[in-house]
């Protein structure tokens, strides 16, 4: 208890919190109450922040795979980092990189499903997936997920088109 009291009152003097817990705490603005507002952010291995976010029916589609055939949902995520899905690493190591990544982490998951382990690690990647699929949203639209910006510019575009004089 008196560890978490220190590790509370390191955060709000303005320090981060140890490395043993997987994640950094960065001191915000001050609260009009006295207080300090800290935001946590989770510190990921290379693989884990590989995980490319993809639009979330590919993700289900991926955890669905990953679940019952372990490794497929996440080799198949490899190949959307080639086609322009994003990730954590690729301003850091490229696309090429990331995609290796992704299918080292679907090799280990088949490899490792035969003692159980890369069959839960395969669920949790899926889930992972889907998770980030479903935090995503556009950084110009806040609130609207790219998947839905581009169905309804797909509509807009159809619209705009049938008005058009001499178009079918």
């Amino acid at each position: 208890m008196a560890q978490a009291g220190a590790e509370l009152n390191l955060v709000k003097s303005g320090g981060s919190l140890g490395g043993s817990l997987g994640s950094k705490a960065v001191v915000g603005a001050h609260t009009a109450g006295g207080g300090v507002v800290v935001e946590v952010r989770e510190k990921k291995g290379p693989l884990r922040a590989a995980i490319p976010t993809m639009p979330f029916p590919l993700a289900v589609i991926c955890l669905f795979l990953n679940t019952f055939i372990p490794g497929l949902g996440t080799f198949i995520s490899a190949f959307t980092v080639l086609c322009g899905a994003r990730s954590d690493l690729i301003s850091e190591r490229g696309k090429c990189c990331v995609f290796w990544l992704n299918v080292a982490a679907a090799l280990i998951q088949i490899l490792t499903a035969v003692i159980m382990v890369g069959w839960i690690m395969s669920i949790f990647w899926g889930m992972d997936m889907v998770i980030l699929a479903s935090q995503y949203r556009s950084p110009q639209c806040p609130g609207v997920s790219i998947y839905t910006k581009i169905v309804v510019g797909t509509k807009a575009f159809l619209k705009t088109s049938e008005k058009m004089p001499g178009t079918l």
